[in-house]
């Protein structure tokens, strides 16, 4: 796996997020994303379906909660910066979210 280029990364965000109300960004060498839910129920529900989907995937993401919001940061470390494997799993995180 390899590092995408800022050019590609533009790119490919401008995919991920085109029917995205809250879109991923480029921040800091990773794509991310702040996921808000009604409560922590709802958002403890999320991080263990993503984590399933992580898994499944084998690649997994650098997170955070509190209380009802999520934030999700996504680089390959392996590839030395964000990767073709980290738009997959942001793109299937979005889906799990809609529903």
């Amino acid at each position: 796996m390899t590092a995408l280029s800022v050019a590609e990364i533009g790119t490919r965000l401008l995919a991920l997020n085109a029917d995205s109300a809250e879109p991923w960004s480029f921040v800091e060498g990773k794509i991310r994303k702040e996921f808000v839910f009604e409560d922590f129920v709802g958002a403890f529900g999320f991080m263990a379906s993503a984590a399933l989907v992580a898994e499944r995937q084998n690649h997994h993401p650098e997170w955070s909660n509190v209380y009802n919001r999520v934030v999700i940061n996504l680089t390959t470390h392996d590839a030395g910066g964000v990767s073709e494997a980290d738009f997959l799993l942001a793109a299937a995180l979005n889906e799990l979210v809609a529903g």
